[in-house]
């Protein structure tokens, strides 16, 4: 029998100078075919900060500057449990453009009033701290 234990995935709200949210669409499980936020899982040893940065340069090809956590979100369901810290962050360099096509279907900026559906709970949940 296998055991499920909790996974951390780590992820970033980036706002461009016009205020619109940099938002990935899903391939991968949970929330497949969802808009989120970018980010990934958090290996063993490496800080969140650096994992934010790590999973959106690996995804998006671009460097950020992460800032302050927004919050944290529990996405707990009978075949997982996800554990998501948010924090706010900017682009130093770079153009976004997807770098894993197996794990992201597109990408976008998006006006906080005019947000693509489905959004992941992450997502959801960190739009009232922007």
């Amino acid at each position: 029998m296998t055991s499920l234990q909790p996974r951390v995935g780590c992820g970033a709200a980036i706002l461009d100078d016009q205020g619109r949210l940099l938002l990935v669409k899903r391939r991968r499980e949970p929330e497949a075919d969802h808009w989120g936020l970018p980010g990934g899982k958090l290996d063993f040893g490496e800080t969140v900060v650096d994992c934010i940065a790590r999973e959106i340069a690996e995804e998006l090809g671009i460097v950020i500057a992460v800032g302050p956590l927004l919050c944290v979100v529990d996405q707990i369901a009978a075949d997982h449990h996800w554990v998501a810290p948010t924090h706010r962050a900017r682009i130093e360099s770079g153009t976004p453009a997807i770098q894993e096509p197996k794990a992201l279907a597109d990408w976008g900026w998006f006006a906080i009033d005019a947000l693509p559906s489905p959004l992941t709970l992450a997502t959801r949940t960190a739009l009232p701290f922007l």
